[in-house]
């Protein structure tokens, strides 16, 4: 019996020291030059879908909830953020060259079609996120027309 309390308060005290490891916030404040808004005309309906299905893991500035606080979902959520903006960072989408940013158009609306983005995961806590399917059309048709423009100007 007493050892299980011994491993019990070892385990405890562990949980308790990871709460004050907290990884760095994917939060500047600022909207740069490049970002996706700024490069081109968005129509406010497109770019509120973006804010609210995409921004926190694909731009510079993410919008954190309460849970954040609590290990191990900081370190989820930061390594969520880390792959979201490896892939597409709104916030440097005006830096991309044409090419990649007209292919970059056309993958979201690809992972829109197939349902694959936004993740389940984060539209579970998120339901700012979850998309009717007016909205996921107004998105693919307008990254789609977009794309098109672009792969024309070349």
């Amino acid at each position: 019996m007493k050892r299980s309390k011994i491993i019990l308060m070892v385990i405890l005290s562990a949980c308790i020291a990871l709460q004050f490891i907290q990884p760095a916030r994917n939060k500047n404040g600022q909207v740069p030059a490049n970002d996706f808004a700024k490069v081109y005309a968005v129509p406010v309906p497109v770019q509120t879908i973006l804010q609210n299905a995409c921004y926190d893991c694909h731009s510079n500035n993410t919008r954190y909830p309460w849970y954040v606080h609590t290990q191990p979902m900081a370190w989820i959520m930061a390594r969520h953020i880390k792959n979201g903006k490896a892939m597409l960072n709104f916030s440097e989408f005006g830096a991309y060259p044409t090419r990649r940013q007209a292919s970059k158009l056309k993958d979201i609306a690809h992972t829109m079609q197939d349902n694959t983005m936004p993740l389940f995961s984060y539209t579970i806590m998120h339901k700012s996120a979850n998309l009717s399917p007016s909205d996921k059309k107004l998105l693919i048709d307008w990254m789609q027309a977009k794309s098109d423009s672009l792969v024309q100007l070349k």
